[in-house]
């Protein structure tokens, strides 16, 4: 049976894309999978996660649809990022085809998230969705790692493009935080790599004057 697992990186990033990754396998090859380091991409270093996704790929399909920092606002404004993802992950499933498609719960309902996937992923896919699936499935692991992969580059590429100092790209990150504030203070309005629709935005202001990001929200 060829099993697809799907996983996103990049949900609550500031900067660049949230990326949802695949990854397709024969189910004979999964303790193969496991034994090459499959695993939630969290609990791997970023040089880790780069081996892994090498080995991995000899064992199956990887795919991945990138979701912009606009698409992600405007999906925020209208209260429907779950919808967003459910429709990217499955994408990424038709991509790959399966009969059987395992994906890690975005939505707080397990069972709800599954259903608005199942209904994207097409005709006679089994999609079985569960909370902390990257953690417990080498499958889902493995998707977890090709998304996280995926967007490491994408971020890499920004940092190239901007000259560096913009850290992760997550709002818990001083550096990122310092580097968006700066960049807000010398811009006329807010580039299309910046995502404008999470709460700290609210916290980093331009001057003088004081006005929030909300003032540039789409």
């Amino acid at each position: 049976m060829r099993v697809v697992g799907v996983d996103e990186a990049g949900r609550g990033s500031f900067l660049g894309p949230l990326v949802v990754g695949g990854f397709a396998v024969d189910d004979s090859e999964v303790d193969a999978l496991r034994a090459c380091g499959a695993r939630d991409s969290k609990q791997l270093s970023p040089s880790a996660r780069e081996e892994v996704y090498a080995r991995i790929a000899h064992l199956g399909t990887l795919a991945s649809v990138a979701l912009s920092p606009r698409t992600v606002d405007r999906a925020v404004k209208d209260g429907g990022l779950n919808e967003l993802e459910a429709d990217a992950f499955g994408r990424v499933i038709r991509k790959l085809g399966c009969e059987e498609a395992r994906v890690d719960a975005c939505d707080t309902n397990e069972a709800r998230f599954g259903r608005r996937v199942a209904l994207r992923a097409g005709p006679g896919i089994r999609v079985v969705a569960r909370h902390h699936a990257d953690r417990d499935d080498p499958v889902v692991g493995a998707a977890s790692i090709v998304a996280k992969v995926r967007r490491d580059r994408a971020i890499a590429r920004l940092r190239t493009s901007l000259g560096g100092g913009i850290g992760s790209g997550y709002p818990s990150d001083a550096q990122t935080v310092a580097f968006v504030r700066a960049h807000l203070a010398r811009s006329d309005g807010a580039p299309s790599w910046l995502r404008l629709s999470w709460a700290t935005m609210t916290r980093v202001k331009r001057t003088p004057p004081a006005v929030t990001l909300e003032t540039f929200h789409p």
